[in-house]
């Protein structure tokens, strides 16, 4: 750096020498922003690697943040399949639900089928013993009929050979 260091003995030659301080002080300020404008254009002309490197980080965070993004679009698109695997397991529990019912209304239809056959068969069966009852009331009456028939033939042959006697 430079110095800017003087001796001074007269009050004009100490004027001179504060604004030549101040003067100082300002070249001062400015080397230190030249300083920083040279580091600034050093590290960038000089050293391209670090540009380089510069230029790897930041490919480095955009490939981060691409990687961010499709990992975000991922979790909703694993919400909207887990919301749908919900729905499907609700669907399906349904399904089962209504399979078990449609097979107890077959089962309900079946017994409902066979209650009305066998109150047919009730019916027949009733009707069957009135017409056995009948027959054999029938028969009964047939057998008596023809006993009383036999009977009365008898009788008929009976009054035609019976002998008068003489009174």
């Amino acid at each position: 750096m430079h110095m800017c260091t003087y001796s001074y003995r007269s009050s004009l030659f100490k004027g001179v020498v504060g604004v030549i301080k101040d003067l100082c002080m300002q070249y001062s300020q400015i080397c230190t922003i030249l300083q920083y404008v040279y580091a600034y254009v050093h590290v960038c002309l000089i050293h391209p690697k670090s540009l380089q490197h510069a230029a790897k980080r930041c490919n480095t965070l955009q490939n981060a943040a691409t990687y961010c993004n499709t990992l975000q679009r991922t979790a909703k698109h694993c919400h909207t399949l887990q919301h749908t695997a919900t729905h499907c397991n609700t669907m399906q529990r349904t399904a089962t639900h209504c399979n078990a019912l449609q097979h107890t209304a077959t089962h309900c239809n079946t017994l409902q089928h066979t209650a009305t056959h066998c109150n047919t068969l009730q019916h027949t069966a009733t009707h069957c013993n009135t017409l056995q009852h009948i027959a054999t009331h029938c028969n009964t009456l047939h057998h008596t009929a023809t006993h009383c028939n036999t009977l009365q033939h008898t009788a008929t042959h009976c009054n035609t050979h019976i002998v008068s006697y003489p009174s």
